[in-house]
């Protein structure tokens, strides 16, 4: 029997594969990876000092330990280089594989900004944990980090390195952080949590160089002041990984388009988590990401016709690791209303409403995130 071939060890693939083996455990299963398949949770890398955890703390099962647990197949640095729909295989490194059912869950990569300098080569990437190591050796203890980026990511790391000590200044053209989740009071108080915690802002500017300068980064803004820094890290956003399927024919837009069923414009392909827009929602996120791994899994062991499970979408927050500011947002599912912030501080509710005044999503930061579960009652399911 040919195997079921799933691209990408991260949470989409090997949250898939968990959930077959929970309903079959007997296909061949083949999991290929550009990395060395250790099973780590990847939003521990936001906060790893702050769990005070080193690089190498993180790896909860190594690709052979993975590999019993699955009795999987588990091909560690290898590159996928194209995908044939028709003859059911994928070519790597000059050798194919054929496969009965191809699942993608090879991720986001992170949007590379086109920056001018000497030293736009040095600025660092945290996506994998293998970047992270990178990114955590070449910290200068009680050094400077300079962030491009105030979106989630880059919150969650600021908090993280001025908890362990570090100085830290956030770049972005946006007037305040988390502006793409936020409303402008929230994004607000986490500005202000985090500056009393020691973070320095450089908002409505943005990063246009970096230079070497004597040893340290030089990060010129586009208002020609400067930020000198011993390491840069980029974290503006990541964009789904469509290379290989748009290559096949696919169809993609934001992500690789799939159905409710994960089943992309391919039937015996299926996509989800970073890399899948599904039903014409891209949530890169782990709590959407886990109920397309249980659907699919339970899929894949069906046996043939057999209806495929649907992915439900409950009301799943965002939960954004600024613990100096806690923050739970659920965006809007219907975007046609406004927002309505009430409390003081950084303690404050935002409702975002309809016409009709009926809640659409919420964002709650500090004390009010205590008030979750009654929000969560109320605020519709983005896919029921």
């Amino acid at each position: 029997m040919d195997p079921i071939i799933i691209l990408g060890t991260g949470l989409a693939g090997y949250g898939t594969a968990r959930e077959l083996r929970k309903h079959d455990s007997e296909t061949p299963l083949v999991l290929i990876t550009r990395d060395d398949g250790a099973s780590y949770y990847k939003p521990d890398l936001s906060e790893a000092h702050a769990k005070d955890a080193a690089p190498e703390d993180l790896v909860k099962r190594d690709a052979e330990a993975m590999a019993a647990d699955l009795d999987a197949e588990i091909m560690t640095h290898r590159q996928v280089e194209a995908i044939d729909p028709a003859a059911h295989t994928v070519s790597l490194n000059g050798e194919r594989r054929t496969y009965r059912k191809l699942v993608l869950a090879n991720g986001a990569e992170p949007i590379v900004l086109n920056l001018g300098g000497d030293a736009v080569q040095s600025i660092h990437k945290v996506n994998t944990l293998a970047d992270y190591r990178v990114f955590r050796g070449n910290l200068v203890e009680g050094g400077h980090v300079a962030i491009i980026g105030a979106g989630l990511i880059g919150c969650e790391f600021a908090n993280d390195l001025i908890g362990a000590g570090y100085d830290v200044s956030v770049i972005d053209p946006a007037g305040w952080p988390l502006s793409q989740l936020l409303p402008k009071d929230c994004g607000r108080a986490v500005k202000q949590a985090l500056g009393r915690a020691g973070v320095s802002w450089y908002l409505g500017r943005a990063a246009v160089g970096v230079h070497d300068a004597s040893g340290q980064r030089q990060v010129v803004l586009d208002d020609d002041d400067s930020v000198h820094a011993d390491v840069v890290l980029s974290a503006v956003g990541l964009r789904a990984d469509t290379e290989l399927a748009e290559a096949a024919g696919l169809a993609v837009d934001r992500g690789v388009l799939v159905d409710r069923t994960l089943v992309t414009s391919d039937p015996d392909i299926y996509a989800l988590g970073d890399c899948a827009e599904v039903d014409g929602h891209w949530r890169p996120y782990v709590g959407p990401l886990m109920q397309c791994a249980r659907t699919l899994g339970k899929t894949l062991a069906a046996a043939e016709g057999d209806t495929a499970g649907q992915v439900k979408y409950p009301t799943l927050p965002i939960i954004v690791k600024t613990h100096v500011c806690p923050v739970i947002v659920y965006p809007p599912v219907d975007r046609h209303g406004e927002w309505a912030v009430e409390g003081s501080g950084t303690d404050l509710e935002a409702r975002f409403v309809d016409e009709e005044g009926a809640l659409q999503g919420f964002a709650l930061t500090g004390e009010a995130t205590n008030k979750r579960r009654d929000y969560l009652k109320e605020a519709p399911p983005l896919m029921d």
